[in-house]
This record gives structure tokens, sequence and C-alpha cells, in this order.
């Protein structure tokens, strides 16, 4: 297997969640770091080990961030990191897989699945700029999953006056990576 590592400038992970019965709110979480052990001509095997920094969500309104790391939340002060681990995963299509891993936050760890897209791998060019950095291999994945925030202990809310919850149960997450070989 080759090993590479996720590129934290280009990798991030976004989650949406219903709020107030009408809409959807994302935030996001930028650079992801963590290590990949993977071939893509034999891909029967994977290692991936990720962190997520947790104190880094971002929604772009400081006070729902300020809520979101609270410990009505994420309790980043308790749990600065969220982890995601895999080591199983299962072709379903030509550049399409199904991911199987532990995801842990609040110190909560579940299993679940990402279906997996490989937008492919590509050899980057010199850098012009930088003559001390050669070129690169780097390859793409874009990954979704959706979890239930109450199974991570992550339960607040709050009823609203004509019925119905502030917050919605169900996390869609979207990660979109990008990785560069080790020689």
């Amino acid at each position: 297997m080759s090993k590479w590592i996720f590129e934290p400038a280009h990798t991030g992970a976004e989650f949406c969640v219903r709020h107030m019965m009408i809409t959807d709110v994302c935030g996001r979480l930028p650079n992801i770091r963590g290590t990949l052990d993977f071939d893509f001509d034999n891909p029967q095997k994977i290692i991936v080990d990720v962190i997520m920094d947790a104190t880094e969500i971002w929604t772009g309104d400081k006070d729902r961030d300020r809520h979101l790391k609270s410990a009505a939340f994420f309790d980043v002060k308790n749990y600065p990191s969220f982890i995601f681990q895999a080591n199983e995963i299962e072709r379903i299509g030509a550049n399409e897989f199904k991911l199987f891993g532990h995801l842990t936050i609040r110190g909560i760890t579940r299993k679940i699945i990402l279906t997996l897209i490989s937008s492919g791998i590509w050899r980057t060019p010199q850098i012009k700029d930088e003559p001390d950095k050669g070129p690169t291999i780097r390859a793409g994945f874009k990954a979704t999953t959706v979890i239930n925030r109450h199974d991570y202990g992550v339960s607040w809310n709050e009823m609203l006056d004509r019925g119905g919850m502030v917050v919605g149960n169900e996390v869609r997450i979207t990660i979109n990576a990008e990785v560069i070989k080790q020689e």
C-alpha cells in the first residue's frame, strides 16, 4: 500500500443540519489532518487516520460558532478533536467505494459508513516560485454520510412555540479531501 498524507489547505468537512424546521444550516471544519494507506491499483485494503480540529468549527456566525463549541454541543474544551479511523473498504463502482470506519465525537465512538468517490490521481507541476518543492502525486476524494447527532451526545435543543424543534437530528456530512503521496 502507498502512504498518503491529507493536504490540510485543500481538505475540509462540511456538515448540514435542519434549523427551525424550515432550512438547513451548514458549517465547516477546515484543515483536516491525517494519513491514508491505500493502493489505487489494488483497493481491497485501506487504513485511514484523520483528526479534525473541533475548535475550528466555522458557520459564518460567531455566536452560533461559540454555541457549537460550548458544552451544549461539542464541548471543545474537553473534546477538542473529532477522530475518524477506517480499515475496511468495498468497491461499489468504477470510482466509488463504501468506507467502513469509526467516528469519535465528544469521546463517543460509533461505526459509520462513508460513500467515497475517487476523483483521480495526478502529478502536480514544479512550482516556479518554490524551486525546493518538486512535483507531487496527489489524489482527490469526496466522502458523504449521514449521522444522528444524539448518537454522539450532541443533544441540545429547544421546542418551537408552534411545534417542532430548533435543531434537527440528522447531520449530513461531506468531506472533500486532497492527499499527497509520500515517496
